[in-house]
């Protein structure tokens, strides 16, 4: 989802100095940990990381050396914190750090090195994770999309109701690994696909799409009701409205955090192949199928029923049966 960078540390309750979420500067990244500290129903302080140019290394002990001097200052003292949430490699040898002054440390995606060393790892599946006591595997990725969030912006995006049904949510990434914008021709043959069978569509491009594939885009729907949001466009961004209101979603395979946040809804979930899905995300898009929790872009529109999952708030709960709050 297209958050904002994180903000400086913020004091958010009386458990402010307990829970600390270290967010790196990627958004999707930085949304596994916030979206679990939201879950946990306590105050937490947000600490941005910043990476100095030592952060390249893969570095196999615990260390700040990563992080520029700024940011280095802006974790400050003690006291330190009771739980520690991050994600990323970088982010690694921080949290371990933290955690050898006595913080508890919840850290999603593979941590590179010291995966003993966590007193959590939550690992997506399609990433292939150890069985191990301190590993919980889960479904695509954490996200800060709660029902609650969902439920705000159905009332907030009430105007889409006027959209004809069914309102299919479409969501553009970018090309796959990173290497660029999408292609233009694909995601106007992506569209094309869902203008055929949609009574409406609502679709968000990200920063990675590219103002030629949104422009392509606009071009293939322009025989359907539609509303088109450009990444970085004026205004509020309807990203949460579309799924809210969405009776379908069709998502672009490349991103994690987008199918993640899609299978919040209650919506079928279709994956869309932007051409060149490497590995990674051809595993994601298996082990979301295999579970009943999406199907391929061609067996669309055929609906089908699947209870929306919420990995964010099975972790949140995995840290509180495990004590370490």
């Amino acid at each position: 989802m297209r958050e904002a960078t994180p903000e400086a540390p913020r004091r958010a309750g009386p458990a402010t100095d307990q829970v600390w979420v270290l967010a790196d500067p990627r958004a999707g990244t930085a949304a596994q940990a916030l979206g679990i500290a939201e879950r946990l129903g306590l105050g937490f302080a947000i600490h941005p990381l910043a990476w100095g140019p030592l952060a390249r290394l893969p570095w196999p002990l615990p260390t700040l050396a990563g992080l520029t001097a700024a940011a280095r200052a802006g974790l400050g003292g003690p006291p330190w914190p009771r739980l520690v949430l991050s994600a990323g490699r970088r982010a690694a040898p921080v949290a371990l750090w933290l955690g050898r002054r006595g913080a508890r440390t919840v850290h999603c995606m593979r941590p590179g090195f010291g995966a003993a060393a966590f007193d959590l790892l939550v690992i997506g599946r399609h990433d292939g994770p150890p069985e191990a006591p301190n590993i919980l595997p889960i479904l695509g990725a954490c996200h800060r999309l709660a029902p609650a969030r969902l439920a705000v912006a159905r009332a907030e995006w009430a105007a889409l109701a006027a959209l004809p049904a069914p309102r299919v949510a479409l969501l553009v990434g970018g090309k796959p690994g990173r290497q660029g914008p999408m292609a233009p021709a694909a995601a106007a043959a992506i569209a094309a696909r869902v203008a055929g069978f949609a009574g409406s569509v609502m679709a968000s491009t990200s920063r990675r799409s590219g103002p030629a594939a949104a422009e392509a885009m606009a071009m293939a729907l322009a025989g359907v009701p539609h509303r088109l949001y450009r990444a970085g466009e004026a205004g509020p961004n309807p990203y949460v409205g579309f799924l809210a209101w969405a009776d379908a979603v069709v998502v672009t395979g490349d991103s994690v955090s987008m199918l993640s946040e899609a299978l919040a809804t209650l919506a079928p979930v279709f994956i869309a192949d932007p051409g060149g899905l490497g590995s990674r995300h051809r595993r994601l898009a298996e082990s979301l199928v295999a579970a009943g929790q999406a199907r391929p872009l061609a067996a669309a529109p055929a609906p089908f029923a699947r209870p929306a999952l919420d990995e964010t708030g099975r972790v949140a709960a995995a840290i509180a049966i495990r004590g370490l709050l």
